[in-house]
């Protein structure tokens, strides 16, 4: 599990393609400062496992071809900066929200409107991930924990994604992770919040 509260920046150092999966290495110092085989580190909000760590500031993962299909870690290239986290302790204070590091699918930023002190940034929304998403409510958008500030549906958007929200950057998420800095047209991954989902199923089986 995860909070969505980004540690730190990393970069792909390296790439290698295995058939229907691939296996990527990520510089990351402060994550992988106490790694070890088989920890959780969430990059850009996909929970994937350390298989080794390299020269102490690096780690190496296998990503699988479902992950690399439903997310956007398939597009990412050598020199990709990526958002990390480590997977929560218990005794630790939860800031963000419950982030299981399991993307529910992708969206597309369709626009960055700039502020004085903050930066609105909309992005479409899957169909079929919608119902789950509320103002006010938490969402995670590339492993980064953030508040729904606004929703809405635009009828010309592109199939499957007619809904949009939006949130808005603080300084402190512009500088810190790869959201401040991503283009309009960039894909993002989407993790909604996972009791809205429960609750739903519950109300199904009721």
């Amino acid at each position: 599990m995860f909070t969505g509260i980004v540690e730190e920046l990393g970069e792909i150092v390296a790439t290698e393609q295995l058939g229907d999966s691939a296996r990527l290495t990520i510089r990351g110092k402060l994550v992988t400062s106490d790694a070890e085989h088989g920890d959780s580190i969430a990059v850009n909000g996909v929970c994937l496992t350390v298989v080794d760590v390299v020269d102490g500031d690096s780690f190496t993962t296998d990503v699988m071809g479902e992950t690399l299909n439903r997310s956007s870690i398939g597009k990412l290239d050598l020199g990709s900066k990526v958002n990390l986290e480590r997977a929560a302790a218990i005794n630790s204070r939860l800031g963000g929200h419950i982030v299981q590091g399991h993307v529910d699918g992708t969206g597309t930023i369709l626009s960055r409107t700039p502020s004085e002190n903050w930066e609105v940034v909309r992005i479409s929304l899957p169909d079929n991930l919608a119902r789950y998403v509320v103002e006010k409510g938490s969402i995670t958008v590339d492993g980064i924990s953030l508040t729904v500030s606004g929703l809405g549906v635009d009828e010309s958007g592109e199939p499957g994604h007619r809904d949009w929200f939006e949130v808005s950057l603080i300084p402190t998420t512009r500088e810190l992770t790869t959201l401040g800095s991503a283009p309009v047209g960039a894909t993002v991954n989407l993790e909604v919040d996972i009791i809205a989902k429960y609750v739903e199923r519950l109300q199904q089986r009721g």
